[in-house]
């Protein structure tokens, strides 16, 4: 799979001690309260695994299932939550995990949801930010690394459930990446 990138942004070793930077804000934070992490399925899972064992905190963790780019290589639309219920944040500090902050769409309408849940707070912690104008307005919090605005896979990210397992990022070739994608 390795074979399938232009090249790598972020090796397994800088993502890691990126991982411990944002831990140590994040329980710093938080400390002395209970944290709800919301992380947003698939893309997410490796991301989440890797910086809840870094946060020495009492946390309660819950997934929302949220499309957003439908097997192609840009956001389209809005984005379809699979679920019905959305987790009981109410009275809670909150922080939405997500692999890649790009259009801004799926996060604000994340936060939009969870917010008329009645939360203490809700901020947001993207892997990944790319540098380029949204469609909707969203800052998030805690941020790993910002990028341009290219594709990008490994870490959790995929192109067509493709990808995810990778160790690193990186950014696929584009003539793996179908025309119409």
């Amino acid at each position: 799979m390795r074979a399938d990138l232009d090249r790598i942004l972020f090796d397994e070793a800088t993502i890691h001690r990126r991982l411990d930077e944002l831990a140590a804000r994040i329980s710093q934070d938080y400390r002395d309260r209970e944290l709800t992490v919301i992380a947003i399925l698939n893309g997410s899972v490796i991301l989440m695994a890797d910086l809840l064992r870094r946060i020495p905190l009492p946390v309660k963790l819950d997934c929302l299932s949220v499309a957003s780019y439908h097997g192609g290589i840009k956001p389209t639309g809005d984005p379809v939550f699979r679920q019905v219920l959305l987790p009981d944040v109410a009275g809670r500090h909150v922080l939405i995990l997500d692999d890649i902050l790009d259009s801004g769409v799926t996060l604000a309408t994340i936060r939009e949801k969870l917010e008329m849940a009645g939360p203490l707070s809700v901020r947001i912690c993207v892997l990944l930010e790319k540098k380029k104008i949204r469609t909707r307005t969203i800052d998030p919090d805690y941020v790993g690394f910002e990028i341009a605005d290219e594709f990008v896979v490994g870490y959790g990210l995929d192109y067509m459930e493709r990808y995810r397992n990778l160790p690193c990022i990186g950014v696929l070739r584009k003539d793996l990446i179908a025309p119409t994608g």
